[in-house]
């Protein structure tokens, strides 16, 4: 294994289609295209709008031309920023009542980007089907944040599939580069650089460090590595979890 790990970004083994860094990319070029101050206000306007809004409307808004406004708000369409769809602003029908207008509205996309990566999506999802399963069963709530981090990491190691690499620690390490880990290898000790859920982890260590133990070793077992133990190694500058071969 390389030490530091390969940039998953410039692997040409990487399929861009499933690849988190091909997402990260995606996500740079839309805020790089709201870093433009005229298309960053008709992007305000349009978004703060409580209906859809015509090319002219959106000039008017923030004082510019309206070819200005075209140009700009075709591009946030491009990046998935903005829909459109097409409506006559008269009411009216029929014949000499006009072509309809291209109006322009927010789009439902979520721009979700931390460098590095951060995952508190997962953490919340663990702690919230925890609590509601332990107020449910009267069951002891860091008995069931446990249990559902190793159910949680296995489920997720499921969903990228099953690696080829017939080394555990390679396997295993492949898979956590698409959960921002930084696996390297140390000494025969895969260890992580980075913690998905650090700004947590920094108030609450016991409860987030166990809950990531739990979330590794889960993924170790859903990709049927047998033969690693996966602990608790805290050290500054990295993530706590750490596993090794048992063989």
């Amino acid at each position: 294994m390389p030490d530091p790990p390969s940039d998953p970004a410039t692997d040409p083994a990487t399929d861009p289609a499933t690849d988190p860094a091909t997402d990260r990319g995606e996500s740079l070029g839309r805020l790089a295209a709201l870093a433009e101050p005229v298309r960053r206000r008709l992007f305000d306007f349009v978004a703060s709008s409580r209906t859809a809004v015509s090319r002219d409307q959106a000039a008017d808004g923030v004082g510019v031309a309206a070819h200005t406004a075209k140009f700009h708000l075709d591009r946030l369409v491009d990046e998935g920023l903005l829909d459109t769809e097409f409506r006559r602003l008269t009411g009216r029908t029929g014949p000499g009542s006009g072509r309809p207008s291209k109006l322009y509205r927010r789009s439902d996309l979520e721009l979700d980007l931390s460098l590095p990566q951060r995952h508190y999506d997962l953490l919340s999802r663990i702690l919230a089907r925890a609590v509601a399963e332990a107020s449910a069963t009267g069951g002891d709530v860091a008995a069931v944040v446990a249990r559902t981090a190793r159910e949680e990491g296995k489920s997720w190691a499921a969903s990228r599939g099953t690696s080829e690499e017939p080394d555990e620690i390679e396997r295993l390490a492949t898979t956590l580069v698409a959960g921002g880990y930084e696996p390297y290898l140390e000494a025969e000790t895969l260890l992580l650089r980075n913690c998905p859920f650090h700004r947590v982890a920094q108030e609450q260590t016991d409860l987030v460090c166990g809950l990531n133990l739990e979330f590794v070793t889960g993924v170790a077992a859903g990709l049927h590595c047998d033969h690693l133990a996966t602990r608790l190694e805290p050290e500054d500058g990295r993530c706590c979890v750490s596993a090794t071969a048992t063989r």
